[in-house]
């Protein structure tokens, strides 16, 4: 066996982490505030209203000290010192956050020899795999997949109310100093809604560039109103002693205040979810040195005011604290600023989901959406046109039928408490067994953090009959659908790999011993493989069929001949892994018949934009068979598949050649005969439900089993089909229908 490798020999197989230093993290960390922290530092603008209605009275000074302490002290420990200082140390190698990605930390994707792809003989095809880790990794490993599913649909459905939130609480700041457009409050916001995810397709980075300038000026603007109005009020102050906020609670002894603060951490979760597009160095420079002193000063500001003011600023404590006369040049610019934000807010969950989306498509627990990669240096940044789609028009009906803010904050904030508490739970585990810390940390860790996301969580619970059942809703219905399609794909993967087969125990040549697998094994991987001489002989492949009778079983094995015809013809590998595709085998089976020139080609991604034309493709060449190859299609993340046929017959010339310089010319003429028409061949699996026995439940497991992969399964792989994004003509694309039974 003999190959050409036209990508470096130990060059990068996969994504890796973002590493940048010096300018290049200055300007990432810039970025970072218009794509991740605006959605945290738009959270001044219905916070306190959150807290205490508009439509009630006026809180008192100590409860107002209480309440600005609470919130100084959870901003100081969830998003500072439980995401920024801690969740960011737990990424994926890939540089990827979120809850999905600590599940993938725990338990990794098998690392697979990429050189195997090539490798059509040789009988290591079906190697067996050992779990590793302790039994109570491996036991609770499907309760955590489900947990972190969970939470990471809850984050995608964060995404829906980030934009319905902010832009409407934005908006709304009109009526303080125009009344008469109050009720053009909905129309208004889902027009700038629009706006903002028909931006989507210009990509992270350019959005980034925009977005950041906004972002900076209103974190500015903060910290300005802020400074102001604390000298209104420099009593404030004391809401740093966190003794302050358990007295309030301890006074009032008003459990629902907790939703209400709950509120201004909405957005630490994107934190965590956008680390792939950006890097935790960049995160946290830019949220230690400019969002968190902004949104402490912001609270204490408003806080001062609320004191100095109440009944009129508790009408909407944002706009009506901000100096200077209502409707003045101080409040429009503000006004400006804050629609502007909340824009930028909403791209935080926007970006954040298709980060999310990403990840679960890429682990196959999600049906294969098209993703547009719109950075040449990071690919992580992406842009998904159905779910930008489907986030929009989702947006948009829940602002129209959430009307009162008050029930779009209640349904804002379950999401977010969620996702917290998985966050929590995910990370302890990660800490034990990921990272080897002792178990007292990992559980201390827990203890102290799952504490807090608990209080909130329990205190957003008790909004679910007034609007938080919404984005449960959401989150379930993704959950199902991820947890569904892992199951499902995963049976299909095995069923692909198990009925791989080696090249030689399925076809040879007249002057060849019928297979033997016994002597392969013993020969190993080069056994029995280069014999020249006799290539004009026939080619057999044979048909083993199993016999049963009784309780007897046999093989019986036959031999076919097949005719060589003048074409080529490429077998896709849908699914990663050494041996022949399914595909070839029931090709052969219904048409006797062998192309002149046969290519069983497999596709591996690379963590570059764009690969070298001339590193584009990995051949090996399987002596067994005349004119028969192993192919690797090497792509950058931002190159669409679209297969050149002349470049690729360029490299099996190149290889002949090396191969034997002396006597290549026949076989090099006889590829270039036969390679004006190439036809690809894929498979089109028709899944079918096989019977398990489970006692008594037998029958009614088989029923539903039947039902969702027969009916289900079936349906929705036939809709997002693994080629949806080739560029190949449909002309040249023959699906090849093979019963699965899974």
């Amino acid at each position: 066996m003999s190959s050409l490798s036209h990508l470096e020999h130990g060059g990068p197989h996969k994504r890796t982490a973002i590493q940048v230093h010096g300018a290049a993290l200055a300007a990432l960390s810039f970025q970072s505030l218009g794509i991740i922290y605006s959605d945290i530092g738009t959270s001044p603008l219905y916070v306190l209203n959150g807290l205490w209605p508009s439509s009630g009275s006026a809180p008192s000074k100590e409860d107002v000290i209480g309440g600005i302490s609470a919130i100084i002290w959870s901003l100081t420990l969830l998003p500072l010192l439980k995401y920024v200082l801690i969740s960011l140390q737990f990424s994926t190698t890939e540089g990827e956050g979120g809850s999905f990605a600590l599940y993938q930390g725990l338990y990794p994707p098998e690392e697979k020899d990429k050189d195997s792809d090539r490798v059509l003989t040789g009988d290591s095809i079906n190697r067996p795999t050992y779990s590793t880790g302790s039994r109570l990794k491996q036991a609770i490993r499907g309760p955590l997949l489900i947990w972190s599913l969970f939470g990471t649909a809850l984050t995608m459905a964060d995404g829906v109310f980030t934009p319905a939130v902010s832009v409407t609480s934005a908006v709304g700041g009109i009526a303080v100093a125009k009344e008469s457009v109050t009720q053009q409050i909905i129309p208004i916001s889902i027009a700038f809604l629009v706006v903002l995810f028909l931006a989507q397709q210009f990509g992270t980075g350019k959005l980034a560039i925009a977005f950041a300038p906004i972002a900076l000026l209103w974190f500015l603007g903060l910290v300005g109103t802020g400074i102001y109005n604390i000298t209104t009020y420099p009593g404030i102050l004391r809401a740093f002693d966190p003794s302050r906020a358990v007295l309030l609670f301890k006074r009032t002894r008003d459990y629902d205040l907790l939703a209400g603060i709950l509120l201004a951490l909405t957005g630490c979760e994107a934190v965590f979810a956008n680390l792939g597009q950006f890097n935790a160095s960049s995160i946290r420079i830019s949220f230690c040195c400019i969002v968190y002193p902004a949104l402490i000063l912001a609270y204490l500001g408003q806080g001062a005011r609320l004191i100095v003011d109440g009944e009129n600023v508790v009408q909407n404590v944002f706009y009506k604290s901000i100096p200077g006369p209502g409707g003045g040049p101080l409040f429009w610019i503000i006004f400006v600023l804050a629609i502007l934000a909340t824009l930028v807010a909403s791209q935080a969950l926007i970006t954040a989901t298709f980060s999310l989306f990403q990840q679960v498509v890429n682990m196959k627990s999600f049906p294969p959406l098209r993703m547009v990669y719109t950075s040449e240096t990071i690919q992580g940044q992406v842009y998904i046109p159905a779910v930008n789609w489907t986030l929009m028009v989702i947006t948009i009906i829940i602002v129209g039928v959430f009307s009162d803010l008050t029930k779009l904050t209640n349904a804002y904030g379950f999401a977010v408490a969620t996702v917290m508490f998985s966050t929590s739970a995910l990370l302890a585990v990660q800490m034990r067994y990921v990272k080897h810390w002792p178990v007292l940390i990992a559980l201390a860790y827990f203890l102290i953090f799952g504490f807090f996301d608990g209080l909130f969580w329990g205190a957003a619970l008790k909004k679910v009959p007034q609007g938080a059942w919404v984005p449960l809703m959401i989150g379930v219905i993704l959950m199902v659908v991820m947890v569904f399609w892992t199951w499902a794909k995963g049976l299909e993967e095995v069923f692909d790999g198990a009925n791989r087969q080696n090249l030689r125990h399925f076809i040879w040549r007249e002057d060849q011993v019928m297979p033997n697998k016994e002597a392969d094994e013993a020969e190993g991987l080069e056994g029995r493989e280069d014999k020249d001489e006799g290539d004009n002989d026939p080619i057999y492949f044979y048909l083993p069929t199993q016999t049963f009778s009784g309780e007897d079983e046999g093989v019986s094995v036959g031999k076919r001949e097949l005719t060589r015809i003048p074409s080529m013809a490429v077998f896709h590998k849908i699914t990663a892994g050494p041996g022949v595709p399914h595909t070839f085998v029931g090709f052969i089976r219904q048409w006797p018949a062998l192309p002149q020139l046969l290519v069983f080609l497999s596709v591996q991604m690379f963590p570059i934009a764009r690969v070298d034309p001339k590193h584009r493709f990995s051949v090996v060449n399987t002596r067994s068979v005349e004119g028969c190859y192993g192919v690797t299609y090497n792509l950058g993340f931002r190159e669409h598949f679209d297969i050149k046929t002349d470049e690729l017959v360029e490299v099996l010339c190149e290889l002949e050649m090396q191969y034997d310089p002396k006597n290549c010319d026949k076989i090099i003429s006889s590829i270039k005969a036969v390679s004006n028409s190439a036809t690809h061949i894929v498979p089109h699996y028709h899944v079918v439900s096989k019977k398990v026995n489970v006692g008594h439940l037998s029958f009614a497991v088989n029923y539903v089993r039947k039902y969702l992969i027969q009916e289900i399964y079936r349906r929705l792989a036939t809709m997002f089909p693994e080629t949806a994004n080739w560029l190949t003509s449909a002309d040249e694309i023959i699906h090849v229908g093979i019963n699965a039974t899974i």
